[in-house]
């Protein structure tokens, strides 16, 4: 078999990561791929590993001890490693590891992996730190105005995305923020045939219809944002000199926003997004903090929690990134965590004022669940089911037909979830008003702050929860299995009955969702949230924001069905209207109302076949 072929080194993980001997300590030197640095290298290669895992999984569900799983573990790994030094021994075999990994796939690693550190003394990091929030407080003190209030103009990346929306409203409503310069390549339209450009929206044009689709009515709030070209991957942020010379001149703090939220994409293609475009957004915002004159006070970044992968034994803190033992779930994981490297990098060795903000995994807002046409993520598994539950209660079509469709619909209401698995769920708004108040306290600086939530949601509450709201049978199946025997039948029958598409989505959720679905995930430290950035301690209702994610997604999206951003906007201020009635009603918010009642209320005050509120009687 042919070798892979190493990767250009300034792509390569050998820039941040090293390979260390478990027997003599030193730094082995062989090249690193960046394949062996996630989770699923280093298992589901052999039938007993796999069957291990399982029982391990079981063990949890039944016990809800995941310690106990842990040291059942090890003492079968013991008991096998034993048992093939006796098979060994008794066939006169010199390596006991071969025998051990062919007939129970058990290998022992011989070295592990680690971050590079800075050739900088801990107490050297924190005086720089610490000087770097002298600066950012100097320089926080002169936007102030002569009421003493702060006016700050942002530049802004990633505009066009989930977070980066939320940015724009909460900063069109907060009075502290003068005007925001919003990065924004032009938009190629095509001829879905031919390919060809049939015209191209300009930067200004696009944020036209932005804020339109934000609800941004007035002139006061829309005079605040202005568009620019520009294209995270290119140099300099493809922002032109002339645009370049009026930011150094007037901007405060910089929000790196874009990214590519792709769990599945390969290496180099999230290493381009995630990596490379964070140091394009660095190397900018030094820029704009060495220009003469400037008022520049900090550089937000926006990384994500899971910087930290499969930390099963130890709580993720947020006042260092080591590279975990369990690995990564996906390159999107690992990039982000490189990213964050980069970061410290620009702070200890050029001095660039940054703030590092992680959240967890960003669902649509906590109240209404609006997310403003976001499919991605969460939001597709809860799509999927939806639509496989239409497909069971549709009464029309032949006895063939309907009982096609309901076999089809069963096959996609598998979820590969252990039920007391984790998944750290937090509202976008919660994230945003995060974001907002790094931009005000100075004192942030050279901080990595979790945006996440302390009561995390269960893969058995994810289906409960879609029970009650969708009506959809949802089956938990053992991730390891699932992953290794269950889908890959099922997609192989899915493509014999032409349902390429759900095949697809199945495999797609599988990948997504394989890794996070299991039990053992990261438990994300959080403090930073309220000691720095002065937020309350009381965080969102993981439980509440998720049931408003399954109230939008089938209602205001129709599963998914509705794409056109216009539309998705229309809907989703009917919708915020409707969940202020009913909250007034109810007194108690949305998120606490049961299903059934939210559905009368429903069918009491919502057209939905036109999407409108109906008439008071």
């Amino acid at each position: 078999m042919a070798k892979t072929p190493p990767l250009p080194q300034d792509i390569s993980p050998s820039r941040y990561i090293e390979r260390v001997s478990l027997v003599t300590g030193e730094v082995m030197e062989e090249a690193i791929h960046p394949k062996q640095l996630l989770v699923h290298h280093h298992r589901d290669y052999h039938v007993v590993d796999i069957q291990a895992r399982t029982f391990m999984s079981r063990l949890v569900d039944a016990t809800g001890d995941e310690e106990l799983a842990r040291q059942k573990m090890r003492k079968i790994r013991e008991r096998g490693f034993r048992a093939a030094e006796v098979i060994a021994k008794a066939a006169g075999l010199k390596d006991p590891e071969k025998v051990s990994r062919a007939l129970f796939g058990l290998k022992e690693r011989e070295y592990y992996f680690r971050y590079k550190k800075p050739p900088i003394a801990r107490q050297e990091i924190e005086d720089r730190y610490r000087q770097l929030r002298a600066e950012a407080e100097e320089k926080f003190a002169a936007t102030r105005d002569a009421d003493g209030k702060p006016r700050l103009r942002v530049l802004l990346t990633g505009g066009t995305g989930f977070v980066g929306k939320e940015i724009m409203w909460q900063a069109a409503h907060d009075d502290e923020i003068a005007e925001m310069v919003v990065l924004i390549r032009p938009k190629e339209i095509r001829d879905r045939k031919t390919g060809e450009v049939l015209e191209v929206h300009s930067p200004a044009q696009r944020g036209e219809a932005l804020l339109r689709q934000l609800w941004l009515d007035t002139p006061e709030e829309r005079a605040k944002f202005r568009f620019i070209a520009g294209d995270v991957e290119q140099p300099q942020l493809g922002v032109s000199d002339e645009d370049l010379a009026a930011l150094q001149a007037t901007m405060t703090h910089v929000i790196h926003c874009a990214a590519s939220v792709a769990f599945d994409d390969p290496y180099e293609e999230s290493f381009r997004a995630n990596v490379t475009g964070n140091l394009n957004a660095l190397r900018f915002s030094h820029g704009l903090q060495a220009a003469e004159g400037s008022p520049f006070v900090a550089h937000i970044g926006i990384e994500t929690s899971y910087i930290h992968g499969r930390q099963v034994r130890k709580v993720a803190r947020e006042d260092e990134i080591v590279f975990p033992r369990n690995f990564y779930n996906n390159y999107y994981e690992l990039t982000k965590a490189m990213a964050s490297l980069e970061t410290e990098r620009f702070m200890l060795e050029k001095g660039l004022r940054v703030v590092q903000l992680c959240p967890a995994i960003v669902i649509g807002e906590s109240h209404s669940g609006n997310n403003r046409g976001d499919t991605k993520v969460v939001n597709a598994p809860v799509n999927v089911f939806g639509r496989a539950h239409e497909a069971l209660s549709d009464p029309e079509g032949k006895w063939f037909e309907r009982t096609r469709a309901s076999m089809l619909a069963r096959m996609a209401c598998v979820f590969p979830g252990n039920p007391t698995a984790e998944l750290n769920l937090i509202p976008v708004d919660w994230v945003v008003r995060g974001i907002m108040a790094a931009l005000k306290r100075p004192q942030a600086v050279g901080e990595r702050v979790h945006l996440a939530t302390d009561n995390r949601v269960t893969s058995d509450q994810i289906r409960s929860t879609v029970f009650e709201e969708l009506g959809v049978e949802v089956k938990l199946a053992e991730p390891t299995l699932h992953r290794n025997l269950t889908l890959p039948v099922l997609t192989k029958v899915l493509t014999g009955l032409k349902q390429p598409k759900i095949a697809g989505a199945l495999e797609k959720l599988g990948t997504i969702f394989g890794g996070y679905s299991e039990w053992g995930q990261p438990v994300h430290e959080v403090g930073n949230d309220v000691r720095v950035l002065g937020l309350p301690e009381a965080r969102p209702n993981t439980q509440h924001a998720f049931r408003m994610l399954c109230r939008h997604n089938r209602y205001v999206q129709d599963y998914g069905r509705i794409r056109d951003l216009d539309e998705i906007s229309r809907r989703e201020r009917v919708w915020h209207t409707f969940i202020e009635g009913l909250e007034a009603s109810a007194g108690k918010p949305a998120g606490e109302v049961s299903a059934d009642e939210f559905r009368t209320a429903v069918a009491e005050r919502l057209d939905l076949d036109a999407f409108e509120l109906k008439a008071a009687s």
